[in-house]
């Protein structure tokens, strides 16, 4: 949290044992976090609720990737920030790959088809990268006048 300069952190995930694990890492910070097991395309916050929003491979799992964009966009603060590591297309279509880890196979993106979603959503992207054909990261701030898309 300090790393970041983070007052209070937010923090869930679909499976409960990623939860617990959570909680347990951050026991020493316990008063400055709140965590829950939930949903991206349903985040339990108000809108314009948060100045940052962080995401370590999650978008990828989602059937309709986009209504996560959507929903990360509504929870963010105008000029608020996303920060997104995400698995590509590529990857999750290699036949070894779809015989050891499960993810849908429909609608999936590539780096550039996820740039572009970031935009139609509303986000302006101040820096990407991509890593090879399977892996991208993403800066995207929400404009200072924007309303929540959805």
């Amino acid at each position: 949290l300090d790393e970041f300069g983070a007052e209070h952190v937010d923090a869930f995930d679909l499976d409960p044992e990623m939860v617990e694990l959570a909680r347990r890492r951050l026991a020493s910070v316990a008063t400055r976090t709140r965590l829950w097991t939930g949903d991206v395309t349903r985040i339990e916050a108000e809108d314009q609720t948060y100045d940052a929003v962080f995401d370590f491979g999650i978008v990828h799992h989602v059937p309709v990737w986009r209504s996560a964009l959507i929903e990360v966009h509504r929870v963010l603060k105008p000029g608020g920030r996303f920060f997104s590591e995400e698995v590509l297309k590529d990857f999750i279509l290699n036949p070894i790959v779809r015989r050891v880890l499960d993810h849908p196979l429909e609608d999936r993106f590539t780096h550039e088809e996820f740039l572009q979603g970031l935009v139609d959503v509303g986000f302006r992207v101040v820096g990407q990268r991509r890593i090879g054909r399977t892996i991208g990261w993403y800066v995207a701030d929400k404009n200072e006048r924007s309303t929540v898309s959805g």
